[in-house]
């Protein structure tokens, strides 16, 4: 349950999307080297407690513990207290840094960015795997409009697709600055479909289920969204 480099947004995105009441997770704090953060879900809110690290033990307010689990131990069965509303919190439950679908992690992330208006910069400085995806997805044929099953690969501004996930080389690579819509296609008789429209041509792909072709949308459209902000932003330097 310890989190390294979770930002502090990214922490309470976690915890309000798949935690429940006294779910808990360590991180280490921006404020300074020895200082980690514990955030934890108490109801509908996340609270943020500082533990300073002074080399032999870990100082959680009046309290000392030679080690984390210890720590742990103590307030599972004793209450911390929030600072601000007074709500009674109980550490029950860890949450895991490894969950069981490894998409939720970052797809949690990207949501806070999305949700704060932050870029992936702003969120997770110099993170290059923020805002990744990949997976298996049912694309059909340019020509011959049959299906094939390839593995994609988001990242930053390129959407991938090889052969199988084996492949080292891509069979396509796409550019989303060219992209104009990401949306859910109800023309083809395959379920769970979603087609992404560029100037030549559309694409056309299908994922499993509809949850899983919902988050390939999500990202999607959050890229494309943030490929226009830096489009205004650029146009607005010229112009000035």
């Amino acid at each position: 349950w310890y989190h390294d480099n979770l930002t502090r947004h990214a922490a309470e995105a976690l915890l309000l999307s798949n935690g429940q009441d006294g779910s808990y997770l360590l991180r280490k704090s921006n404020e300074r080297e020895d200082l980690y953060s514990l955030s934890v879900r108490g109801k509908d809110s996340v609270k943020h407690f500082h533990i300073e690290h002074t080399g032999t033990s870990f100082k959680f307010g009046f309290n000392e513990f030679p080690s984390l689990k210890e720590l742990v131990m103590h307030f599972a069965n004793q209450p911390l207290i929030g600072s601000e509303t007074g709500t009674l919190i109980v550490l029950k439950h860890p949450y895991p840094r490894k969950v069981e679908e490894p998409s939720i992690y970052e797809s949690v992330r990207v949501h806070t960015a999305m949700q704060t208006g932050r870029t992936e910069s702003d969120l997770v400085p110099n993170a290059p795997s923020l805002g990744t995806k990949e997976g298996y997805l049912i694309k059909q044929g340019k020509i011959v409009k049959n299906w094939k099953t390839r593995w994609f690969t988001l990242h930053r501004n390129e959407l991938k697709y090889f052969k199988d996930q084996t492949a080292t080389e891509p069979i396509r690579a796409l550019d989303l600055t060219e992209c104009s819509a990401v949306q859910f296609d109800y023309s083809q008789e395959r379920v769970n479909c979603f087609c992404l429209v560029f100037p030549l041509r559309t694409y056309y792909l299908c994922a499993k289920t509809g949850i899983e072709a919902d988050e390939w949308i999500k990202i999607l459209r959050w890229k494309l969204s943030q490929i226009r902000k830096q489009v205004e932003q650029q146009n607005a330097t010229l112009s000035s």
